[in-house]
């Protein structure tokens, strides 16, 4: 499987017709289809639904499709990396986040590394922290920032001088708004917006004591900004950590912190015996020369 086929099939993804492909390649429409063609009977799979307007891929399509992604944007990387590395210090650097006010620390840390170096790039991708591994093990991201608890056991990192603390996000108009922490009985018979992690189900539940089970969850979220918009609707209470949704002035909103209270720490992650590029390293000596003023 060649990776310019790979190209050309990705190209009749997003156009949804040979046709639009073809003119956007600078090539025939049948010497296009005839590249689709060997290519599904050398994976020995249908890979698109033929339409009257436009074509649509099979499960085995859009399977072939996502890898098909990440194997160009992983090919793109490594060529960018090599093709920079004797050059001036310039490059991209993929990091991958929770969301936590923690990111502020990397991004002043970013600043500087572009106010020294303004062909840095920084490319940043939102999401919980398995999100973040499976990009991270896909060569996709350069580093990860997790949220404890997490199993940090198969990377080399560095603990951020940070920590987040847990607590309620609910409406300012809401009977529990007065209070200035939230016990666990409070949240027992609660409409509840939670995190589908299941690390974070355990913490919830040793911080409980009971079983996270006993729980009325009526929603799941893996980031918290629409999770906000639910709480701001009515439709319940979000457990979440503090400084990630705005809560002062006008907002309908408010945060409350758990009590006892349960903090978390923030860990930087990056794959053991992974060669940087130039710019990942400068990035790191940085980040630790910051970290010493803490």
């Amino acid at each position: 499987m060649e990776l310019r086929v790979l190209q050309y099939f990705l190209a009749i993804a997003r156009e949804e017709t040979i046709l639009g492909a073809a003119e956007r390649l600078h090539m025939t429409q049948p010497t296009l289809s005839r590249q689709m063609k060997e290519l599904e009977e050398e994976l020995g799979k249908q890979l698109f639904i033929r339409g009257n307007r436009k074509i649509t891929l099979t499960d085995d399509g859009m399977l072939l499709r996502q890898r098909a992604e990440e194997i160009v944007t992983l090919v793109e990387k490594t060529e960018s990396d090599i093709m920079l590395s004797d050059a001036s210090l310039s490059g991209d650097i993929y990091i991958g986040a929770g969301e936590t006010d923690g990111m502020r620390l990397i991004a002043k840390v970013m600043h500087k590394c572009c106010e020294v170096y303004p062909n840095i790039k920084f490319h940043i991708f939102s999401g919980n922290s398995q999100d973040v591994a499976d990009k991270i093990e896909k060569g996709l991201l350069d580093f990860g920032i997790f949220v404890e608890p997490a199993d940090i056991s198969k990377y080399d990192f560095i603990k951020l001088p940070s920590c987040d603390t847990w607590g309620l996000l609910m409406r300012k108009d809401s009977p529990l708004a007065n209070k200035e922490s939230i016990l666990p009985d409070d949240i027992k018979d609660l409409p509840l917006i939670c995190s589908d992690q299941v690390m974070f189900q355990n913490e919830i539940s040793g911080w409980m004591e009971y079983s996270y089970d006993k729980l009325n969850i009526v929603a799941t979220d893996n980031l918290i900004y629409n999770a906000s918009l639910l709480v701001e609707e009515g439709n319940g209470y979000a457990l979440t950590l503090d400084r990630l949704i705005n809560t002062t002035g006008h907002s309908p909103l408010c945060f409350k912190p758990l009590e006892p209270k349960l903090q978390v720490g923030l860990t930087l992650v990056w794959k053991k015996y992974h060669l940087f590029s130039r710019a990942a390293e400068y990035f790191i000596k940085t980040l630790r020369q910051e970290f010493e003023t803490y």
